[in-house]
Formats: C-alpha cells, structure tokens, sequence
C-alpha cells in the first residue's frame, strides 16, 4: 500500500485527490496538512469525504512527518512549493508538484513567468513534466513530478502531435479557453462569488495569463492564449485555431491524433466536437476538430475536467506511472454527463 501525503489539503485540489484516492485500491492518504485548518476535522470543510475519512483531522505541515509518506502531493500555491518539495526531495521522499514550481525546463522562463527566483534550480532541472503521454518512461524512474496547468493540458495534448508531425503552422495558434470558476481556486473572491459569476461570462487575462509560456514550451506553438471564466463549477473547453502548413490537409491532422489511439484517458473523436459534459467528472481528454477551407484553417475541440485530468487526476495517473502501477488505477474513465 502506498503511504500518501498531501500538503496544501483544503483546497480543491486536495479535496479532489482525497476523493479520489479513497477508492485507490493501492494508496492510502496518512496525512493531509493545511497550516490554516489544522486541528479541524477534514469532514468539516468537505462533508462529501466523511464516508472515507470519518474523524481524521487536518495536521499542520510536518516535513519530518510527511517524510515518511512514499509520495507527497504538493498542493501550494506556486513560488510556496518550490522549497517544501526540495526538501522532501533531499530526504529521500517522491514528490508530484501540483503548482508551477517544477513544470519548466528553462528555469529562467518560470522566472520571467512569475516573477521570481526559483529557489532549487538544481531540482528544477532534475523535474519531470507530468504529462504521462509524452513523458511516462521518465515519470517511471522520476523522483519529483511537475505536475501540469489545466489550461495547459487541454492545449498541449491537442496541439503538439499537430506540430510534431509538421501539420500546422507552429507560430499564430491561438488557443480561446473556458474555465468553470473552480480553476480560479477555493478563495473568498468577489469576483468568484456566485452574484458576479452566474449569469456572465467574461475574458480575463487575455494574451498575459501565466499559463501562455508554459503551453507554447510543452507544445513547441507561439501562442495567443484568451481564457475565459464560465458560470459552471467544473470542466476547461479549449477551441484552438491553427493554420494548416502548406499542402496539409485534415486527413494529416487526424492521422496526427492516431498517436493517442492506445491512450487510455485521451481520445480522437474526429469531427465530433466535444462538449465539457463529456469529460467533467473523468480523467479523459477528448479532442475533435474541423477544417474550414476557405482560410486554411484547422479548428480543435479540446475539453477535460479541470480538477481532475487538469490537475489531482493526472496527479494519480502519474503516481500509478511511478509505483510501476496499472495507469487507470483508481481514476475515473467516464464523465458524470449530468
């Protein structure tokens, strides 16, 4: 059984991985800390968990404690997890980062990102990006795990295979997003309450949103990235507007896309477009697309659940990669619907 800690456990994130871990066959969660809530029953603040953890408590951040867990989840805020995860890293324990901390390769972009010094260059070189598609014989033998952005997820698994295979013009890609307010995180924001978010819908961030240079190092694209905020709880849709390469053709996008035919949580539905019903609730990715041929244009349908494959799911589905478990263990492979 493996021995799971989790840092950072009030927020959603944390809620979604004691959730789902609680019917992981081959994982146990032993701690989950939250400095805010320490003390306080876990049930308190999530009564959904009550079933499963009965009178555990929230425990303050012990990083002697946690040491002793096989893997700890690192659900900070990021420039906070950077140095917590480094020294869980120097005594020996694993660590999947859900924050930005260890995602990027060029530590220098992370610091232009977000505008600070990384605090472990030496581990953010050694960090594995946990998009298991493309990166899972390194997660296997990797210690620490930069776990992705869900803005991020939904784009790169669309748009790389279509630049690894020379489909699309790599530069001018734009990728126009959607977020259930749950992305935003479990915060007291006016701009998250339920007055301000029910009934609108609203662009934020358009072209500086911190997830832009994290999509176009993970996907080799030049990104205009334009989120939005939806009035819904859960799910990220992604339309994404690429310019086919000369003498490529839809046919050669969607060959593109065969390379996820053995994937078990990323699925090609052609010219089926998805819809966030389809993916919220699951681990899965789905991706369609059409081509309109009087620009040239190939437009991507990408949607997951922005909790789940965008953030705690893929952060199990990379643990299981790590123990050498099966990947679907414990993971949902079929969306709610309703």
């Amino acid at each position: 059984m493996i021995k799971v800690g989790i840092i950072g456990a009030n927020g959603y994130t944390g809620f979604e991985l004691m959730r789902l871990l609680a019917a992981h066959p081959e994982a146990e969660v032993s701690i989950a800390a939250s400095r805010s809530l320490a003390g306080k029953r876990v049930a308190e603040t999530y009564p959904a968990l009550f079933g499963a953890y009965g009178d555990m408590t929230y425990s303050d951040v012990d990083l002697e404690a946690a040491a002793e867990c096989d893997v700890v989840f690192a659900c900070l805020p990021h420039g906070e997890s950077a140095e917590i995860c480094g020294r869980l890293i120097d005594g020996g324990t694993k660590v999947i980062d859900l924050s930005a901390d260890y995602r990027y390769d060029d530590v220098s972009l992370y610091e232009r990102t977000y505008k600070k010094e990384h605090p472990r260059k030496d581990l953010a070189a050694e960090a594995v990006y946990g998009l298991p598609e493309y990166e899972r014989d390194r997660i296997k033998r990797a210690r620490l795990i930069g776990n992705p952005g869900c803005y991020v997820t939904a784009s790169v698994l669309a748009i790389k295979p279509l630049v690894m295979s020379g489909v699309i013009d790599p530069n001018g890609v734009v990728v126009d997003a959607k977020s259930g307010v749950s992305g935003a995180g479990r915060k007291a924001d006016v701009a998250y309450n339920a007055n301000e978010v029910e009934g609108n819908f609203k662009a934020y961030s358009v072209s500086v949103h911190r997830h832009t240079t994290e999509i176009e190092e993970k996907s080799g694209a030049v990104v205009t990235f334009a989120p939005h905020l939806l009035p819904i709880k859960r799910g990220i849709l992604a339309t994404i507007y690429c310019t086919l390469a000369p003498g490529k053709t839809a046919k050669d996008a969607a060959k593109a896309y065969e390379r996820y035919r053995n994937e078990p949580f990323v699925h090609f539905t052609g010219d089926l477009l998805p819809e966030i019903k389809q993916a919220a609730g699951s681990n899965c990715c789905y991706i369609g697309m059409t081509a309109e041929e009087k620009t040239n244009r190939l437009i991507v349908v990408s949607v997951i659940d922005n909790l789940i494959k965008g953030a705690s799911g893929q952060a199990i589905q990379n643990m299981n990669v790590m123990f050498g478990l099966p990947e679907t263990e414990g993971l949902p492979l079929v969306g709610f619907h309703l």
